[in-house]
């Protein structure tokens, strides 16, 4: 009997990289993972490494380590390449190391014969999403950046915590940028089915103390918490990274808050932003537009503006 084979490539094996690798064979989600790095041996090195994990797994996955023209045949390529932000810098004050990386890198993998999808999580994970897609010439459901997917999930996990429920009964999402810019739809978060704002109004005392706006703002610095505390963030990200090749694999359809290259979703064009969308076996199957309050769509559209504007005031050629 032959098996169509699940291949993953992840370029990059920094913390980001080698714990998207982790999670992948753990939950074993493809049946061959390649490793490729500028350290070659350090690619090398994490292979062993994870090789040595099969014996204990309910699963085999084939790891090893490659280059970039060894690509071919991959079905999804993990982009992980490129530096954290340092202390008081944001996520896009590593924009130029990384254009500098994918510059190099994307065309070689397009050489090579790649047609998967792309799916990225390199900071700014937005920019970097448009100029891989730019790059790379591939339709734009086939180039996904994680966005606020990571974001959206530590809402809800907030959220969980003070409504003592499952994280997993809560939708929501935010939007916009992977950084300071973003913000919650709150107009569209429920709980088990029921609107937040709904379940806040009919419990005003007990609720009293619950500040929507801090609570986003908790979302946007958590990240440099723990940053200070242990250099960089990657177990949450390598896991979500995970769960997206799960998702494209399954064909699950699942929706998740996703960067997308938009082409008049929203009335945007030109720009990959945080919204909702549908993935599935070929990557972005369909970007879900949600009615926004007024508010939020100002709060949508200043994101967006900042990282347009932040993209002009560094020459950045690829955005036009």
């Amino acid at each position: 009997m032959q098996k169509l084979l699940r291949k993953v490539a992840i370029l990059g094996t920094g913390f980001v990289g080698s714990s998207t690798a982790y999670s992948l064979i753990n939950q074993g989600i493809c049946d061959e993972l390649m490793l490729i790095d500028i350290k070659q041996e350090k690619a090398l090195g994490e292979s062993l490494d994870l090789i040595h994990c099969m014996d204990f797994l309910p699963s085999r996955t084939n790891v090893y380590s490659g280059t970039v023209q060894d690509t071919t045949d991959m079905d999804i390529i993990i982009v992980s390449a490129g530096p954290p932000p340092k202390e008081n810098q944001t996520r896009l004050d590593t924009l130029e190391t990384g254009v500098k990386i994918m510059n190099d890198t994307i065309p070689k993998i397009m050489a090579a014969g790649f047609n998967g999808v792309f799916l990225i999580a390199t900071n700014p994970v937005d920019i970097i999403t448009y100029h891989i897609w730019k790059l790379s010439g591939l339709p734009r459901h086939q180039v996904i950046g994680t966005g606020t997917s990571i974001d959206s999930s530590r809402l809800k996990t907030y959220l969980a915590q003070l409504l003592e429920v499952d994280v997993r009964s809560i939708q929501a999402y935010t939007m916009g940028e992977h950084g300071d810019s973003q913000f919650a739809a709150w107009s569209h978060c429920t709980v088990g089915g029921k609107p937040l704002i709904q379940i806040i109004n009919e419990s005003p005392d007990k609720y009293a103390s619950l500040d929507l706006d801090h609570l986003v703002e908790k979302v946007k610095r958590v990240g440099f918490e723990i940053l200070k505390r242990k250099g960089t963030t990657y177990y949450g990200i390598g896991n979500a990274l995970a769960f997206f090749a799960a998702q494209i694999f399954n064909d699950s359809q699942r929706i998740i808050a996703t960067s997308c290259i938009l082409d008049g979703e929203y009335k945007e064009a030109n720009i990959a932003t945080g919204v909702p969308a549908v993935i599935g076996r070929n990557g972005i199957q369909q970007i879900v537009e949600l009615r926004l309050t007024d508010k939020e769509q100002q709060m949508f559209d200043h994101s967006n503006n900042v990282l347009r504007d932040y993209m002009r005031r560094i020459g950045y050629s690829a955005i036009t």
